[in-house]
């Protein structure tokens, strides 16, 4: 394995429920370990002298009509690029840059603000994550420059992940970056729309999203690397709506239906409502029929069965630990998902039911925060975090634990008007003692989980998870029951 991703292994285990908490540390880093996609990528594209080839059958999107790897050879390739975007997708990238080595003549590379530069060829820039900033905007200008007079004899690589939606932003004509944001920070972050609701309208006030970037890629060799989502090559070509590089599937009138049907459509700008109504044919995404006549080829570096929960339930059984997966990449509010889960959990420490204990009960999801008006610095798996300690105060035998792949838990500071010395979490790890360990330190968990403003609790009472960063290609949970309890009130 590579270097250990949770840094703080020693602060979250000496206190509370130990043999439980390092239980779960144990399965968290398992699955974060299998999140890395650095050695993935020197599977998926490799040189031979001076052929390069990408492909092998892990990485065939199902249903791909080619399975054969892309072969070629480098003496009839002038220009090989890179451009990589997405939340920790540099680690993703660096495979790329090792394997090109000198033949890798340039690109460019957007990650969130916060992250390590870590690559040595190819420049790195950052924005902002959920919310667009003025960093988006700019690198994405500086990628359009590039992508100016790229021949046939050019091959580009686009390498993507979770974040994508955020990062690559550069606003249609006649649309202000904080027009666009508005629109971000309406429906997701106040009201908590869903990320593929989202996407049908911010797509639609772009100049790169929908496989716009894809298309002044034109007429190039592509070669696209997706880091996650990607579950077969029918959903990636007619009914994607958020990997960028790919075909879009929504229209101009689906981005106006989703914005009425949140309540949202006289809260956005006049001109956010004109330009969506205009639904110009020529801005309209890239859709299948065009991008079928591009010359490229599409790889999934994160198949499912490489991913997070595969390994983190391996990690549980050589535990000794029967693993259960209560769901896979789903879609809840953080807190009730967290009592959900810690209900499940209660149930099974005093029934035995439906599993018996011990037992871990694992999960892959991204989980909704609306927070509103409150402006509390935390993120989705620190909120399910703060709510399942809650759910199971007073338990002698459970642990519930929840990470965000790239370390970067929610948006961190952006939204506080007051910087804090509490660092980036990636999530939380709590049990039964949690809770009154934040009451005994004087601070009042109900009112901090009110304002969505978790981080700060749990760092003081050292439950809060912080990792190295890497790339997103999602959260993980890990509920554990060590044993049965006898019968009691519950919370």
């Amino acid at each position: 394995m590579s270097e250990k991703r949770i840094l703080n292994v020693e602060s979250l285990t000496n206190h509370g429920h130990r043999q439980g908490r390092k239980a779960v540390v144990q399965i968290l880093e398992a699955g974060l370990q299998a999140a890395d996609p650095y050695n993935n990528i020197r599977r998926l594209v490799r040189r031979e002298g001076n052929w390069l080839i990408a492909g092998g059958d892990d990485y065939v999107l199902p249903g791909d009509p080619r399975t054969e790897p892309e072969r070629i050879d480098l003496n009839t390739v002038d220009r090989v690029l890179v451009f990589g975007i997405g939340k920790g997708i540099q680690r993703a990238v660096k495979g790329l840059e090792d394997v090109l080595g000198d033949r890798l003549s340039g690109g460019h590379v957007l990650d969130k603000h916060g992250c390590d530069v870590i690559l040595e060829r190819l420049p790195v820039s950052t924005g902002a994550h959920p919310v667009p900033d003025a960093g988006c905007v700019e690198a994405c200008r500086r990628m359009l420059g590039m992508m100016q007079g790229l021949t046939g004899r050019d091959l580009v690589f686009t390498v993507i992940g979770n974040g994508v939606s955020s990062l690559l932003t550069l606003p249609s004509e006649g649309l202000a970056l904080d027009e666009v944001r508005e629109v971000t920070r309406l429906l997701q972050i106040e009201m908590g729309a869903p990320t593929n609701e989202l996407n049908q309208v911010r797509n639609h006030l772009d100049q790169m999203k929908g496989a716009r970037i894809t298309r002044h890629l034109q007429p190039a060799r592509s070669i696209h690397i997706l880091t996650g989502g990607a579950r077969d090559y029918g959903s990636v070509m007619d009914r994607n709506i958020w990997l960028h590089t790919m075909p879009e599937a929504s229209t101009f009138a689906d981005a106006v239906a989703v914005l009425k049907r949140w309540g949202a459509w006289d809260r956005v700008s006049p001109a956010v409502r004109a330009h969506l109504l205009k639904a110009d044919p020529a801005e309209e995404t890239v859709k299948h029929d065009e991008y079928r006549s591009y010359r490229f080829r599409v790889f999934e570096a994160m198949p499912p069965h490489l991913g997070m929960v595969p390994s983190a339930k391996r990690a549980a059984e050589q535990l000794g630990l029967a693993a259960h997966v209560l769901y896979r990449y789903s879609h809840f509010e953080a807190a009730p998902a967290a009592a959900m889960a810690g209900s499940i959990a209660l149930n099974i420490e005093e029934w035995g039911e439906p599993f018996e204990p011990p037992c871990v009960l694992l999960g892959s999801h991204e989980l909704l925060v609306t927070v509103g008006q409150s402006d509390g610095m935390g993120g989705r798996n620190q909120e399910w975090a703060l709510a399942a300690a809650k759910r199971i105060h007073r338990s002698p035998s459970i642990v519930m634990g929840s990470v965000d792949s790239d370390g970067n838990d929610g948006p961190g500071q952006q939204f506080l008007s007051t910087p804090t010395d509490v660092p980036q979490l990636a999530g939380g790890l709590v049990d039964g003692s949690t809770w009154q360990a934040a009451l005994d330190a004087g601070l009042d968990p109900e009112a901090q989980l009110r304002a969505h403003n978790t981080s700060p609790l749990l760092w003081a009472v050292d439950s809060g998870i912080r990792t190295t960063f890497n790339i997103s290609v999602g959260d993980l949970t890990a509920v554990l029951i060590l044993g049965r309890a006898p019968a009691r009130t519950h919370p």
